[in-house]
């Protein structure tokens, strides 16, 4: 068929520039344009856009109306999601001392105020917080600050940006009977620590959200 008998689009013959206006949409495309004005009422103008831009009827409703949860990635596909927030409910529920280990960086400083925040907003007792001296203590969870949170009577540690190699430190605090929680995103070894790690460049992690900071985590 050719251009002369196609109707113009939008009955547009000639424009400011003199052209005549075509539709871009081939025999498809119209088809999918129809079937979303049909599906959700929309101007078939409208219509026509979105189906050029590869939007079909059972994806318009999340593209007209977005939602930022359903353009996160789901929680539960990274490793110990799920056993580390119902070890979490529990611990709110039965108002144990939760405590918070953070890095002494911006990640870890934002991880830990996201975590707290949420907690007193749950009603969880006051978490206890412990952010390590960088000089003195160095990187990462270290036995001395965990004897001393147990002591506190923390009974959950909760290590944010940090924590995926801390072998000798959760020892310890397995000894003290201090349950562990690491949400971390630093790369992990084959061997972890014993903990519910949270952590999507662990080696068994399969979510594909390595790139995520431990706040995004």
């Amino acid at each position: 068929m050719s251009d002369s008998m196609v109707p113009a689009f939008l009955g547009v013959e000639r424009s400011v520039l003199g052209r005549r206006w075509r539709g871009r949409l081939d025999a498809r495309g119209e088809a999918q344009a129809l079937a979303l004005t049909q599906a959700h009422g929309i101007d078939d103008f409208l219509a026509r856009v979105i189906a050029g831009r590869g939007v079909t009827v059972a994806d318009a409703a999340g593209y007209l109306d977005p939602k930022l949860r359903d353009l996160l990635p789901d929680p539960s596909s990274l490793r110990d999601m799920d056993a580390a927030t119902n070890r979490l409910a529990d611990a709110i529920e039965r108002g144990e001392q939760i405590a918070v280990f953070g890095d002494y960086d911006v990640d870890g400083a934002c991880s830990s105020a996201l975590l707290i925040d949420f907690w007193r907003a749950a009603g969880a007792p006051e978490p206890l917080l412990h952010i390590p001296d960088r000089i003195i203590e160095g990187y990462g969870p270290n036995v001395e600050a965990i004897r001393d949170l147990a002591a506190r009577g923390a009974t959950l540690l909760v290590t944010v940006d940090c924590g995926t190699s801390s072998h000798e430190a959760f020892a310890a605090a397995s000894a003290l009977g201090v349950d562990v929680i690491v949400l971390d995103h630093h790369q992990a070894p084959e061997i972890l620590p014993d903990a519910l790690v949270v952590n999507p460049n662990r080696l068994d992690d399969l979510s594909g959200q390595g790139a995520l900071c431990a706040a995004g985590v």
